[in-house]
């Protein structure tokens, strides 16, 4: 398999835009990361499909420029693709990071920025895909679950794996208490691996990742 290495331009922060449709707690971590210089990186712009986004005014009020790209204002998801990529690209990001963003990326977008897309997923890919990670666990009946960081490619959570962390699934979970958990160790692991992707690069085959710290 051919690898390809990958790496982010020194002598300056890496230039980070983070995607998000909720609340942001992804993002709030990986702000609180960057404060660090030794981190390597700086938030330069968050964008948003929904303009009732709470991660939008946390944002604002830290000073990060918002953008609001809602697929409803576009009469198509090409149209939708296209404004996307040039919000994002407005910030001239060196990587781009999915945090909780409940919409599958484009052709544009992805072609853009060729391996440089990374998204966080609450379940052990590949399995339970989509947006209901835990839910599907607990149904499932696994006795572990967890969250997945992988390159994203056009498929609906299908990229190569950069990292995984599992979180055990009690006899007692129910469906918050699991979430929580999981959303707990998924953003260690986020800002874990983002700052080793800034510091050190990483690689990526036809179906795998990983950390040229390793």
């Amino acid at each position: 398999m051919t690898k390809r290495v990958l790496t982010l331009p020194g002598g300056r922060p890496s230039r980070l835009v983070v995607l998000i449709s909720g609340e942001g707690s992804n993002l709030q971590a990986l702000y609180k990361a960057t404060a660090n210089p030794a981190y390597g990186a700086e938030i330069v712009g968050v964008v948003s499909d929904r303009e009732t986004a709470g991660g939008l005014q946390w944002a604002q009020s830290q000073g990060v420029p918002t953008a609001t790209v809602c697929l409803g204002d576009f009469p198509d998801r090409e149209a939708w693709d296209s404004a996307l990529t040039a919000a994002v690209q407005s910030w001239e990001p060196d990587l781009i990071v999915s945090a909780g963003f409940l919409k599958i990326l484009g052709p544009k977008f992805l072609a853009q920025w060729p391996s440089r897309v990374v998204n966080t997923h609450n379940s052990l890919l590949p399995s339970f895909v989509g947006i209901h990670g835990p839910r599907d666990a607990l149904r499932a009946g696994v006795k572990l679950a967890g969250a997945t960081l992988f390159i994203v490619d056009p498929g609906m959570d299908t990229g190569p794996i950069l990292a995984q962390v599992a979180v055990p699934v009690h006899d007692d979970d129910n469906l918050e208490s699991l979430t929580e958990r999981i959303k707990v160790a998924e953003r260690a692991q986020l800002v874990d691996s983002v700052g080793r992707m800034v510091q050190h690069g990483w690689w990526i085959d036809e179906v795998r990742a990983g950390f040229e710290s390793d």
